[in-house]
């Protein structure tokens, strides 16, 4: 035995990792070895790109403290990844500090939130100048930065979009839009897709479509499901058919300029239509590309013949951007404008405040008067002078550093070293997305399609976990993982997550072996 792993494995022997381990990015590749052998055994992992910040030392509650304080004092509805549930303790960029010190490429931001990077120094320095200046005014009063950032939201908008309602949340945002909708058409039933997420409050619930967040209580009454146009699971669909670098593997006979797949399921909408709403309806709601299902797109053309048809029920047509909004697709600054539509609503969160709770409607003045004219609407938090100064720091980094562009760039660079792993790998059914947002389904074979087991699925986000990979999970089984880090992520960046995700897989495919 050499010296140096007669000393890794007496350090393991004395549980070293519960101690605190300065990260001053001494020899990178020694400290990514470090990690992953402490924390998933001796077998080879990628090594990570550079990183020139050092972490505070963390000085705050014990972790089993945690756990304790957790399991008394907060909700028990289990959402946290991991056994052991990470305490994250700083931030810098695109990277995520443990409360042990442990370096992890952050590719969840979370939860497609953290836009332009972890405590930008910009936003961080807005942020502050507002903190010592003021605080909370409310609506009652005037404050310039609302009528500054409205300005600069609006100007990024389409006309006749120019009226901005600003909320705290995608929730709330939604909320506000179904409002606007029956406000406006008088009229009460609104439709959405199958697995589509708006928000989990009581109203907006009735427009998500995934079951683990349905209730057996009456909730968000007049909203009607319609099938989701999935290339991927749907019956139709196939390799010509979205708007991604990555196609299915599925084939089909489509024209470059005539989706065979859009047109049947255009027919699936007209049935909703005409069987399950009334002749009169209030509106629709679609994620550009939707986010919690498991980053599903729908054939190309597809949206603007739905929303066609919605028009001529006297429905409005609301995009929901709290995930795809602000330039993270790359070919675009709105997910909308990729389908080649103009909404009359749209809603954003997330993103918009860089990880701040902030969100906004944009509407048209005649949909903004049909609401003022049935109702006061008032949000006592909502453009309060904090998420205006940060929100329009993060407009001006978006712009300043051209991050909507290297979406594009560093997105199709990813999807494409992604889709070599969907050829190698019979696990790897999907790669699909655009941009800087990505979904990777796993399966059980190519052929059935049928969901990866969620305790195998489980363990490859586990592994990716222990070699400072963190990514997300999706679709209606969590079958699907998820992948939108902040919109600053570089190419060598990129090349870690993937040759850690492929060490994940072959580790995987090695259990099953055995």
């Amino acid at each position: 035995m050499t010296g140096a792993w007669g000393h890794l494995l007496r350090s393991l022997h004395l549980k070293t990792l519960s101690l605190w381990i300065p990260k001053t990015c001494f020899s990178l590749k020694a400290r990514a070895f470090w990690t992953s052998v402490t924390r998933c055994g001796l077998h080879t992992k990628p090594s990570m790109p550079p990183c020139d910040f050092t972490p505070e030392r963390y000085q705050s509650l014990a972790y089993s403290r945690v756990l304790e304080i957790h399991k008394q004092h907060l909700s028990p509805v289990h959402t946290a990844y991991f056994p052991e549930p990470l305490l994250l303790h700083q931030g810098h960029v695109e990277w995520l500090f443990d409360h042990e010190g442990n370096r992890y490429l952050d590719f969840f931001s979370g939860i497609v939130t953290v836009s332009v990077g972890h405590c930008h120094p910009k936003v961080n320095a807005a942020a502050q100048r507002q903190l010592g200046r003021l605080w909370h005014t409310s609506s009652v009063f005037f404050h310039p930065l609302i009528h500054e950032y409205a300005e600069k939201l609006s100007a990024l908008l389409p006309e006749p979009l120019k009226v901005v309602f600003l909320v705290n949340s995608g929730s709330e945002a939604n909320d506000l839009a179904m409002l606007m909708a029956r406000a406006h058409s008088n009229s009460t039933d609104i439709i959405s897709f199958r697995g589509a997420y708006h928000g989990c409050s009581p109203y907006t619930l009735g427009l998500t479509n995934v079951g683990i967040y349905k209730m057996d209580l009456p909730h968000g009454m007049g909203c009607q499901p319609t099938m989701c146009p999935d290339i991927f699971h749907g019956p139709w669909g196939g390799s010509h058919c979205r708007d991604s670098p990555v196609q299915t593997i599925r084939k089909c006979s489509c024209a470059p300029d005539c989706c065979q797949a859009k047109d049947q399921y255009i027919e699936q909408f007209k049935d909703t239509l005409s069987t399950s709403v009334a002749k009169s309806i209030a509106g629709f709601f679609a994620e550009p590309i939707q986010g919690v299902n498991g980053v599903v797109q729908y054939p190309k053309g597809f949206l603007k013949e739905a929303f066609e048809l919605v028009r001529e029920r006297g429905g409005v047509c609301i995009a929901d951007e709290v995930q795809t909004g602000f330039g993270r697709l790359g070919s675009h600054f709105w997910g909308f404008q990729t389908h080649d539509v103009l909404p009359d609503i749209v809603t954003m969160a997330k993103g918009i405040g860089n990880g701040f709770p902030m969100a906004a409607v944009v509407t048209t003045p005649d949909i903004a008067k049909s609401l003022t004219k049935r109702m006061l609407h008032f949000n006592t938090f909502g453009g309060n002078p904090m998420a205006c100064a940060v929100g329009s720091a993060v407009l001006e980094v978006i712009k300043e550093e051209n991050l909507q562009e290297n979406s594009q760039e560093v997105g199709t660079y990813m999807l494409l070293k992604l889709a070599k792993l969907r050829d190698e790998f019979e696990i790897v059914g999907d790669v699909r997305g655009k941009g800087l947002m990505i979904g990777i389904e796993m399966v059980k074979d190519k052929e059935s399609h049928q969901p990866l087991p969620r305790e195998e699925v489980n363990q490859i986000h586990h592994d990716c976990k222990c070699m400072g990979l963190l990514i997300g999970r999706g679709g209606l089984f969590s079958q699907t993982f998820r992948i939108a880090p902040s919109m600053c992520i570089t190419k060598p960046e990129v090349d870690f997550a993937v040759e850690v995700f492929r060490s994940a897989l072959i580790q995987h495919m090695e259990r099953r072996a055995k």
